[in-house]
């Protein structure tokens, strides 16, 4: 007999799971949905010292109390903090750690990560101590709560019913770090990821093939994924579903990421067009692609700056700048005749986009003064995640800012990146970009969670009558350059290249 215990997110308690535990137990599984201490009114009463080990020991009691053979902990949003808690002490008692729409915090980590709004969290990481009387985050108002997760799926009553039987969250689940053994590692597990959150099983595959040891343990037989459409709230908007997946789970179903051992990552394939090569200086952290007469030119040269996405964990060798796809674009436009620009820069993290930005501009600075470029000619182009650093650029084009180009961007923060800082949002700084030429290159297999970005883009720029090049690629793929040899995704790098080389030369 396995045993569900339901441990709810930020602001809620059991009564969230309602659906989803009886649907278990028409099933025959007991479900034991928990009101954590001080997340609701059946919940025991919270007070400035209730933190995290609170909430791990209000689990422990839980498990203690069951006498089935195996337990199945399932964790939705900061539930997870709390459920590894848990597992880490009794991983005896533990058959299996499902992450419902949530992360994979590790030892140290904190919940205060998943506040969206970067005041209050660096308000909270301020405060005096336990004693401080603002011991309680409010709970978000009906129209905030799309800030914690996407709420697709959700109709207006239910969203109504959530914000009003929401509670404040006591302060310390979230600033307290978890800390857990080596135990919870050997635990089976299973992501049930919520595709309109901003979460895919394509999405998990392409972290995993990037090199990121942070992901790698996501290739152990031991852990499966499923994926629900539908946003951050799930047993709200799917129950039936939820309670179907919890079931396979617990009998070790669902998808399994294979390590590709030998088999080249996506990204380090060749570049899909053969480039005669050319002459590569290196300054710090960004490399200089150079025409061959540049020496014996008489005029400095256009610039080309390629900004990659991420996030890319600082351990992953080779680091962007030396990928082929980079490496391919610098050396296709030194070719033709202007500079190419290829970087590292520092966005190792979802938190890290105001410093990447900084080396972003840094990079730009150093090109700009060189004197075989002119600093009067520059061009930003940027792939996948590294669309959200455009924004500053479209917010305010300074003059030498010829064109903004970007390649199966993400233009807008995924409903799950709680971290991005609210400025870095393309979708709402094309307003300001002014006749500033833009040239978006789009891919037609582009993953959902993707695409829906690029339309909310396309939406806002056709309404400010923004100057928006689009280039699609028929049949291409999330990073087409290194996975598509067609003579669509040719044309497509062609076009794009001819379209921002031609407003560079204007």
């Amino acid at each position: 007999m396995t045993a569900f215990i339901l441990v709810a997110g930020a602001h809620t308690g059991s009564w969230i799971w309602q659906a989803v535990a009886d649907r278990l137990r028409e099933s025959g599984a007991p479900a034991y949905p928990v009101t954590l201490t001080g997340m609701g009114d059946r919940g025991h009463a919270a007070g400035a010292d209730t933190d995290l080990e609170t909430h791990i020991h209000d689990l422990l009691r839980v498990i203690d109390r069951t006498d089935a053979a195996e337990v199945v902990l399932v964790g939705h949003c900061y539930g997870i903090y709390p459920v590894l808690g848990a597992a880490d002490r009794r991983p005896e008692r533990i058959a299996r750690i499902v992450h419902l729409d949530a992360g994979m915090p590790q030892d140290g980590d904190q919940a205060l990560t998943l506040v969206p709004d970067h005041a209050v969290r660096d308000r909270l990481l301020h405060r005096a101590g336990p004693a401080d009387d603002d011991w309680r985050i409010p709970p978000p108002t009906l129209g905030e709560w799309q800030r914690w997760g996407s709420v697709a799926g959700l109709s207006p009553a239910v969203l109504a019913r959530l914000a009003t039987r929401a509670v404040p969250q006591p302060v310390g689940t979230l600033t307290q770090p978890l800390r857990l053994s080596t135990a919870v590692s050997e635990l089976p597990r299973t992501g049930v990821l919520c595709t309109a959150n901003g979460s895919s099983i394509a999405m998990v595959e392409a972290l995993v093939g990037l090199g990121d040891p942070r992901f790698q343990v996501l290739t152990d037989p031991r852990v499966s994924f499923f994926e629900l459409d539908t946003g951050h709230w799930p047993m709200l908007s799917r129950p039936d579903e939820v309670a179907e997946t919890l079931m396979r789970a617990a009998v070790g179903e669902g998808h399994r990421v294979a390590a590709k051992v030998n088999e080249q990552p996506a990204h380090l394939r060749p570049f899909l067009m053969e480039v005669p090569e050319r002459p590569r200086e290196r300054v710090g952290r960004v490399d200089l692609h150079l025409p061959d007469d540049l020496a014996e030119a008489d005029h400095p040269r256009p610039a080309v700056v390629f900004v990659h996405g991420g996030p890319v964990h600082p351990d992953v060798r080779p680091t962007p700048r030396d990928w082929p796809g980079f490496v391919g674009y610098g050396q296709y436009v030194a070719g033709l005749g202007a500079v190419g620009v290829t970087l590292d820069h520092r966005l190792h993290d979802l938190a890290d986009y105001g410093r990447a930005a900084e080396d972003i501009a840094e990079a730009v600075d150093l090109v700009r003064a060189d004197p075989r470029v002119d600093g009067d000619r520059v061009a930003l182009w940027c792939f996948s995640s590294g669309g959200l650093l455009s924004a500053d650029w479209l917010a305010a084009p300074p003059p030498w800012l010829r064109c903004v180009a970007a390649s199966y961007p993400i233009l807008a923060p995924l409903p799950n990146w709680g971290l991005v800082d609210s400025r870095f949002r393309p979708a709402d700084a094309v307003r300001s970009a002014g006749r500033l030429p833009i040239v978006l290159t789009r891919v037609e297999l582009e993953r959902a969670e993707i695409a829906v970005t690029v339309e909310e883009f396309l939406a806002a720029a056709e309404k400010c009558d923004a100057d928006v090049e689009v280039i699609d690629v028929p049949l291409g793929h999330h990073g087409f350059e290194t996975i598509d040899r067609t003579e669509q995704a040719r044309d497509a790098v062609e076009r794009a290249v001819r379209s921002v080389l031609g407003h560079l030369r204007r």
